[in-house]
């Protein structure tokens, strides 16, 4: 594709070279000028033995990719404010991997720093919907993140909603579906639905939106790979493994029961918040993806996939 004349006069920070970061930035470095995109990565990332970093660190150096180092759980909010500002635009990708308040902090820094453009680690559910109050102490932060944001006039931002990772479904901790002991389990109910997308649309569809004109400003904008129920799931999951698949349905009072047994259970708290569904999904025919006619991977699609990788 070509590269885009816009970008050519702006700075880009992507925060976080981890499984999302890694593809926001292949896509971005593919769009736009050379030079323009720099990532933040902990103290140590380009020195670590770690194979994952190790191999990041070479393809971040193969791409121009400017690689600067901060340590967001020991640094200050006017440190990073100070690092901010020479960038445009700011996309963050980096989680809660420094505990509880990280988006708060960064949210706050990019606002000090007077960053023109900020899309925050929103890649998730509708935390409009959810509100505060889930279960999930993060969604509480999500949620406060962007009545920070809407307080404010200086600073444009685009949160792009995706609901969780498609692979998030499949994670044995999570405790929805068990590909090992053929058992799927639904959140609520069996006609509980869910939105999911991988990194890489993710990656794909946030350049996109970047690059968008006119520019979308302000905006939440809803992508999706898959919308589905876990009765749907279930049906996938018999007839991409060719077996049937033992459904155990957790209600809400079985969960608020566990939750009681174990209050600090982060997963627990996950499936709680994903059991009550509500901005937990939104139909495919409201997104981004569909109104431009991009493809996206469904579940269907990424677990036979997924199989077929691990013969």
């Amino acid at each position: 594709m070509p590269i885009n004349e816009k970008s050519s006069r702006e700075k880009i920070l992507i925060l976080g070279a981890g499984q999302l970061g890694m593809q926001v930035i292949r896509n971005l470095a593919s769009r736009i000028s050379p030079g323009t995109v720099s990532v933040l990565v902990e103290p140590g990332f380009t020195t670590s033995t770690d194979k994952y970093k190790q191999e990041v660190t070479g393809v971040l150096g193969s791409l121009g990719v400017e690689i600067l180092h901060f340590d967001l759980s020991e640094g200050t909010e006017e440190n990073l404010a100070e690092l901010f500002e020479k960038f445009s635009t700011v996309i963050c990708c980096t989680g809660f991997v420094a505990g509880a308040g990280t988006q708060t902090k960064i949210t706050q820094a990019v606002l000090k720093a007077g960053v023109d453009r900020y899309f925050p680690w929103q890649f998730g559910v509708d935390y409009d919907l959810v509100g505060k109050g889930s279960g999930q102490p993060v969604f509480d932060e999500q949620y406060e993140v962007r009545q920070l944001l809407r307080s404010q006039e200086s600073t444009e931002w685009v949160i792009v909603s995706t609901g969780m990772f498609t692979s998030f479904l499949f994670e044995p901790d999570f405790g929805v579906v068990d590909l090992e002991t053929g058992t799927v389990r639904a959140l609520g109910s069996w006609d509980t639905r869910v939105t999911v997308t991988t990194p890489e649309d993710i990656g794909l569809l946030t350049t996109e939106i970047y690059l968008e004109e006119p520019r979308i400003r302000n905006e939440v904008v809803f992508v999706a790979g898959d919308t589905l129920s876990y009765g749907q799931l279930a049906n996938i999951v018999e007839e991409a493994t060719g077996k049937a698949v033992k459904r155990v349905a957790l209600s809400l009072e079985e969960l608020d029961e566990q939750l009681s047994q174990a209050p600090d259970d982060v997963m627990l708290r996950y499936r709680k918040a994903f059991a009550l569904g509500t901005g937990m999904w939104w139909e495919e025919s409201k997104t981004y993806n569909h109104a431009k006619g991009i493809d996206t991977v469904d579940v269907r699609a990424w677990l036979h996939r997924h199989l077929r990788d691990k013969r």
